[in-house]
């Protein structure tokens, strides 16, 4: 989990300081792991589609919280839920984010 939640900061980075924008204008295309587009809701759950042609189909909230809640230490089931919670803001700021590129 710790290397998505890697993977999804670093293209959320990218895509909103405008390294997507850069590699547009060039000949080279982006890593094969560059996010694309992000749809859903934590809710219903989400699905993550990259450069190279995979998808990418976290769990719901629901989901994710049962994950958490199965950790045996408090403080792991908090820092589980904490980190839940922020990757899936990080998601939905990703989704506004290539929404608001493909409207400009």
């Amino acid at each position: 989990m710790k290397h998505t939640l890697g993977l999804i900061a670093a293209a959320t980075v990218l895509a909103v300081g405008g390294g997507t924008a850069a590699w547009a204008s060039g000949d080279d295309p982006p890593p094969g792991d560059t996010i694309t587009d992000v749809s859903g809701d934590w809710r219903h759950g989400w699905t993550i589609e990259h450069y190279d042609g995979t998808v990418t189909y976290p769990p719901t909230i629901a989901e994710a919280r049962a994950g958490c809640a199965a950790l045996h230490h408090r403080v792991g089931r908090v820092r589980c839920r904490t980190r839940t919670r922020i990757w899936y803001r990080d998601l939905a700021a990703t989704k506004l984010a290539l929404d608001f590129a493909r409207s400009r």
